[in-house]
């Protein structure tokens, strides 16, 4: 009986970190490029009281054995990167990626970040910025004498100035890849940072080596199914309660037995 109470609270731990994790996505419903998280969960260990295959009287073998297991816990958190939906931006530097990738985003002490929300804007210097004015790395310097600003597909900007009749080319934004990102770190403000389980980051000129390709005025919504996170929190909050019940009826079973010993 007390092992059932532990067993019980391990299941209770594991849904309540469930429905933290549910929480979030739902919170970030609206975040421009959120990736939502799911959880995994593995058995704890058993302990074995009869190893199946033992023998058994008349030189015969038990087929199944008797294990008792002592729970459950989260094995891990993954973040989801499937796409999210597009939506129209009046902003000039709003960009979405379709497909695989992330922008790279360079920081005041010179580390790289890596986001799939494209909110970006112009600082007076000229740079693309994120809303925090961080730097959108390897993206060139807009001239302040351009008018009019067009990002290509493939991440080409043009710009157009009163006196030339041309669009001129001022560079390329890159696009950047991992082996499993999957193993990203989270850091908040919809940035991630690379990991020995994320691989090292590699650059790629936009719809090219497996790279998704850029869309100008438009912003990639969060990946997030509000109905889908609402079943998972019911099943999570159904989960709870039935453990809950398990340590209430483990608890009466071991009031009955001390009532018997008075």
């Amino acid at each position: 009986m007390n092992r059932a109470l532990m067993t019980a609270a391990s299941g209770m731990k594991a849904q309540q970190l469930q429905v933290d994790t549910i929480a979030n996505n739902i919170a970030n419903a609206n975040t421009s490029g959120f990736k939502k998280s799911e959880l995994s969960f593995r058995a704890l260990f058993y302990q074995t009281y009869r190893e199946p295959g033992t023998a058994t009287a008349g030189n015969q073998r038990n087929p199944i054995g008797l294990q008792i297991g002592s729970g459950t816990e989260v094995a891990g958190s993954a973040k989801i990167f499937s796409q999210g939906e597009l939506e129209p931006s009046s902003g000039t530097y709003s960009m979405a990626l379709v497909g695989e990738g992330f922008f790279g985003v360079r920081m005041p002490s010179g580390e790289m970040r890596y986001t799939r929300d494209g909110d970006f804007h112009l600082d007076g210097d000229g740079n693309i910025v994120t809303n925090e004015g961080f730097i959108l790395d390897g993206a060139p310097a807009i001239p302040k004498e351009a008018v009019s600003v067009s990002i290509g597909d493939d991440g080409r900007i043009e710009y157009m100035t009163s006196t030339a009749g041309l669009p001129q080319e001022a560079g390329r934004i890159p696009v950047w890849r991992f082996p499993n990102a999957g193993g990203l770190r989270a850091q908040g403000s919809n940035m991630f940072s690379e990991t020995p389980a994320s691989g090292v980051a590699v650059s790629a000129q936009a719809g090219l080596e497996g790279t998704g390709i850029i869309r100008q005025g438009q912003r990639e919504r969060s990946n997030v199914q509000v109905v889908d996170e609402l079943v998972g929190l019911i099943v999570a909050q159904r989960s709870y309660e039935v453990n809950s019940r398990a340590i209430r009826a483990s608890d009466e079973m071991l009031q009955q037995v001390n009532q018997m010993l008075r």
